[in-house]
Order: C-alpha cells, then sequence, then structure tokens
C-alpha cells in the first residue's frame, strides 16, 4: 500500500491577475493571452526521489502529470556536474548538452509532451528555429505524436535537419522569428500549441534543473546559479524548482539567479537595470548575436523573469560579442564543446565575479545549456578566428 503524502491540487494560473483555471494540459495561455504556471507543487525530500530511475522522472513527485501516466522520456536529465576553475573562481558546469536531442530543452519537452500523450493528443505545433523544436520533434517521435514545426523562411538547414529526422513536418514561414511566432499563434486556433515559450507544464520540466542540481550538491542549494536567458525558461525553470524546495524546508535560501544575455540582443537586461517590468525602448535597436539561441527581442514572460531575479537577490549582465566568442573557445580549451549562447553564461562568470556577485568560498552552477553541435555555422566562425 502506497502510504505517501497525498498529491496536493494544482492549477494553472496568472501570475499577473492571479487568475485561475483547471489543471488541463491543452491549455497553454490565459483567456485574456497571458502565459500561465502550473500552481506549485509541495516539494521533494530526498526519500520522495525515485532513485532507479535515471531520468527527470525520479523527481515525478513534483511534476504535474498523473502518477499512472507513463512518461515519455528519452533518458533526459541526470547530466552531470563538473567542478572546473574559471578565471580564477570554482564552479560547477552543468553540462546540459548531455541530455538527448543536445540541449537542456528535453527537461521541459519531456513533461510537456507527456502530459499532451496522456490526453490522446495525436498531432502538435511548435514554433522555432533551433533547439526547442528539434527537442519537441523528438519527444513527439517517441510518443508517436505527429509534430509541424514552424520556422523562419531564412532558418539554416542545418538547424532544422534534426528535427526533420525525427519525422516532423517542418514549415518554412515568410518573414523573421516574430513573424513565425505570430504565424504560429494563429494556427494555434485550431490545433494543440505545444510551445517551448508558452506552455506552462514545459516551464514545470525545466524546474527539475533546480531539483538536480539539489541533489548533485548532496542536498543543499547553491549559492548561486549562472545561466543565459533568452525567453528565460532557465530562469523560471530554477525559480520554480529551489521555491519548492524552499517552501518544503529542503533548502535553507534561495540562490541567486545572475543572468546573462548578449549585448546585441538583451530586452531582459535593459528591462532590469532601469528598474522596470515591462520591455524598454532599447528593444529596438538590438542587432544579430553569435549567441543565437536567445536572440528574442520580446519575451512572452518579460515580467515573470525579472521578478524571479529580483527575488533571488540575483542580477543581470550583457556579454560583448567578442567575450561571447572568447569563452567559446576559452571553453573548447578545456574539452567542453559549448555553442555560443552556452558560452555567453560561462563569460559572464568574469563579469560578477568581477562585481562581487560571486564571492569566494561560495557555491556557484553554471548552466551550459547546449553542444557547439547545435550551431556549427557560428562555431566555425569563432574556431576559424572571423568572429
Amino acid at each position: 500500500m502506497d502510504e505517501s503524502p497525498p498529491r496536493e491540487p494544482r492549477d494553472l494560473y496568472d501570475p499577473r491577475s492571479e487568475r485561475r483555471y483547471p489543471l488541463d494540459p491543452l491549455r497553454w495561455r490565459g483567456d485574456d493571452g497571458t502565459p500561465l504556471l502550473v500552481s506549485a507543487a509541495r516539494g521533494t525530500a530526498p526519500g520522495d526521489i525515485e532513485r532507479g530511475d535515471r531520468s527527470l522522472w525520479r523527481y515525478r513527485a513534483a511534476l504535474p502529470v498523473p502518477p499512472a501516466a507513463p512518461g515519455i522520456s528519452l533518458g533526459e536529465g541526470c547530466t552531470p556536474l563538473l567542478r572546473r576553475t574559471w578565471g580564477g573562481v570554482e564552479v560547477g558546469f552543468k553540462l546540459e548538452w548531455f541530455n538527448p536531442s543536445g540541449s537542456f530543452k528535453d527537461r521541459g519537452s519531456s513533461v510537456m509532451i507527456s502530459a499532451l500523450a496522456a490526453q490522446g493528443v495525436g498531432q502538435v505545433l511548435e514554433d522555432s528555429s533551433g533547439n526547442g523544436g528539434s527537442s519537441v520533434a523528438a519527444y513527439c517521435a517517441a510518443a508517436g505524436i505527429g509534430a509541424t514545426i514552424l520556422v523562419p523562411e531564412h532558418t539554416s538547414p542545418a538547424k532544422t535537419l534534426q528535427a526533420t529526422a525525427y519525422g516532423a513536418r517542418v514549415t518554412p514561414v515568410p518573414g523573421d522569428r516574430d513573424a513565425t511566432a505570430a504565424e504560429a499563434l494563429r494556427q494555434a486556433e485550431h490545433t494543440v500549441y505545444a510551445s517551448h515559450n508558452w506552455h506552462p507544464y514545459f516551464l514545470e520540466g525545466t524546474k527539475t534543473l533546480a531539483y538536480e542540481i539539489w541533489e548533485d550538491l548532496g542536498f543543499r542549494a547553491p549559492d548561486a546559479v549562472v545561466t543565459v536567458a533568452g525567453a528565460g525558461s532557465t530562469v523560471l525553470g530554477c525559480d520554480l524548482g529551489f521555491t519548492e524546495l524552499l517552501a518544503a524546508g529542503q533548502i535553507a535560501a534561495l540562490p541567486r539567479l545572475l543572468v546573462a544575455q548578449p549585448a546585441n540582443c538583451a530586452p531582459l537586461h535593459a528591462a532590469f537595470r532601469t528598474g522596470a517590468d515591462s520591455p524598454v525602448a532599447a528593444a529596438g535597436t538590438w542587432k544579430p548575436t553569435l549567441a543565437e539561441g536567445t536572440a528574442i527581442k520580446e519575451p512572452i514572460r518579460l515580467p515573470e523573469v525579472l521578478a524571479a531575479v529580483r527575488r533571488s537577490g540575483g542580477t543581470m549582465a550583457a556579454i560583448p560579442e567578442e567575450d561571447i566568442a572568447t569563452a567559446v573557445r576559452r571553453l573548447a580549451a578545456t574539452g567542453l564543446y559549448a555553442e555560443p549562447t552556452s558560452a555567453t553564461a560561462a563569460a559572464a562568470v568574469d563579469v560578477f565575479a568581477t562585481g562581487g556577485d560571486l564571492r569566494p568560498g561560495e557555491t556557484a552552477v553554471v548552466i551550459l545549456t547546449g553542444s557547439a553541435l547545435k550551431a556549427p555555422t557560428a562555431t566555425e566562425k569563432i574556431v576559424k578566428g572571423v568572429v
């Protein structure tokens, strides 16, 4: 007989209006068009971890998927935490490219697609020009679900090859990334939208980063987590997971969230720096960046990301292109082949250490989100010294 504590009722809620909706994997936004979150889990204790499961599903007790529903898993999670010295600072690099499709997004896709599969969904829509689309395509393939991935018309074939290989229908959309997102919203009125930016269940998967770091460190929280942000799903995932652990009494304090963006496209940093909780005028001046995975001019969850950073006592930094390129080379020189987006977080370690946000004797974890195999064109230019 199962004597574990009953799982508390959970729902979907809008953090801006506090409006609530029944827990439903088919709902991806509020009635007024705002993004939603899943209400907090009770938190996981060490005894709740299903240690025989070497995937993020070892934290099933904290996930909003019915206990009897099978998790669609490819072995995501349980990624290495590698201790290194970076610019004189002791850090742990969390190597998220060990996830099955090569990026941290597999955490979110596993939980989101599992929830949709449990509802009998047979076809989904996603919009992405990179890691998000290939990840959703991988988990749809594992679940036997058809996937349509909308991409900007000028997306490199190398970036869509992986999604195509998984069997997804990759559909180019005229215009830029914003035009693709707009077309996805239009089509989402008539199909199931499995968006890595919009769907609240996706963030439930990324929050396992926090649970896993907690377990990696002997069931304690680090003093700081350094990550890069585009839409901010690693930031929000860490915020959700560590907040649940704090409420459950499993950690003593939230880690500071130290968040980097490329200076060429840094809408979150621009708003944070001015104390705003909405986009600021500088957003119209953004330029292309080597860290293409973060090139999001209008993050959907911008207010929530800023609130998470501030609540943790953290801060943000904007990283120049030359420092991103240097970080790619520095990481590769130690055997770590990180895409420029990932390397932005490593480059920020120097900035945060200089500013006193990373302190001697503290424990800091740096999330490296994806492999350089995901960005061959930009990486080749960096390695050859073209940029």
